[in-house]
């Protein structure tokens, strides 16, 4: 029922966005193949949630009749996305111009750190380094120590795979146009810079520097960070325009006249010392009593295995369970054309035969795949 109903994608079994992408996909309805290594090492785990709701076919690409099995599959596929170093896809035989040969329909998704050309193109890279050169790193964390990794969530799957996600669907809308399909170069630097650009803004009209801890958003301000309570857990608080701020004041009983001076920038460390010291005395649960679903703007910080079972992530189903496995529901939310967790993750090679069959294969050539020791 999901709004991408109707697509077929191949994805090519890789880590990290690539996954996620095809896990976006798959949760929005498209039928989407993972296409995983013959030699893979192990068999994968029903509880990678970001290998859900695909099935896997396993394939030696280095076999030239597995690499004709792709591109027969290509012949019928919307969209293919792959992860790998540029040329590699090249050199087995995968790469777009061929691709698009046997379909001149197909979107072909590349998804990489430093992007398909520039020095660093064919450099190893992780999700620290990519947010790293784009200036997202710099930006994030303490005054007084290194700047604090934000997990991989700026380059891998904020930079990376959203911005591969809304590159297939926005070129699979304008071959509606054009009948013509084309490569999406994604890389996560050119992704987290994107992500940047409303500070960039901010640093042009001088309202934003990059000194660390020193700006409204980045922990310099009192009113807008996180807190430690007397229990040893955390709450946050972004009490940014007037009336919040003026509300957080009322709430916490604060009379300290220092604090009307909001946006004093000099004053700024001292009154989140203040402000610390007010936290420790109550507990994080007395504090959501007093400001939780107030306009304070504020929360409890939570773990993982907190945040399933607060409240509001309940009565919006936020998390679910799937066979045993607790995880995020598909996002958004569509009206008519519902997402849904099609099944949990698939073993590696788990459908091969089966899909072949789907994909128009008869059991004489499933055959001879098997006997040449391609699948």
């Amino acid at each position: 029922m999901g709004p991408l109903k109707g697509l077929k994608i191949l994805e090519m079994a890789g880590i990290g966005p690539g996954p996620f992408c095809a896990m976006m996909l798959a949760d929005m309805g498209a039928e989407v193949v993972r296409i995983d290594r013959l030699n893979h090492k192990g068999s994968g785990h029903r509880a990678n949630v970001l290998n859900r709701g695909r099935r896997s076919i396993a394939l030696d690409l280095k076999n030239p009749a597995a690499v004709e099995t792709v591109l027969r599959m290509v012949e019928q596929a919307d969209a293919l996305i792959e992860g790998f170093r540029p040329g590699v896809m090249e050199r087995l035989g995968l790469g777009p111009d061929i691709c698009l040969q046997r379909n001149p329909k197909l979107i072909f998704g590349r998804m990489t750190g430093w992007g398909q050309t520039g020095p660093l193109a064919q450099a190893a890279g992780h999700d620290i380094n990519y947010i790293s050169i784009a200036g997202a790193l710099g930006a994030m964390g303490y005054a007084d120590r290194p700047p604090a990794p934000p997990l991989n969530l700026v380059g891998d799957f904020g930079g990376g795979a959203m911005y591969l996600l809304t590159g297939v669907l926005a070129a699979l809308l304008e071959r509606n146009n054009s009948g013509r399909g084309q490569v999406i170069d994604a890389a996560m630097t050119d992704g987290t810079a994107s992500l940047l650009s409303p500070f960039f803004g901010l640093m042009a009209m001088n309202m934003w520097t990059t000194d660390r801890q020193s700006n409204k958003l980045d922990g310099g301000a009192h009113f807008y960070g996180s807190y430690e309570c007397s229990d040893g857990k955390y709450i946050s608080i972004g009490s940014i325009e007037p009336q919040f701020y003026a509300l957080l004041l009322s709430k916490c009983e604060i009379e300290d006249k220092q604090f009307l001076a909001q946006q004093d920038q000099q004053g700024w460390p001292g009154l989140r010392e203040k402000l610390a010291e007010l936290f420790l005395t109550k507990t994080r649960s007395e504090w959501c009593e007093i400001m939780e679903g107030t306009d304070v703007c504020f929360a409890p910080i939570l773990d993982l295995r907190e945040a399933p079972s607060h409240p509001h992530n309940v009565a919006r189903e936020t998390y679910v369970d799937v066979e045993g496995v607790t995880q995020p529901a598909p996002a958004p939310r569509f009206s008519r054309t519902q997402s849904k967790i099609q099944s949990q993750a698939a073993m590696v090679g788990e459908h091969t035969e089966q899909i072949l069959v789907d994909w128009g294969y008869e059991e004489s050539e499933i055959e001879q795949l098997r006997s040449a020791k391609a699948i």
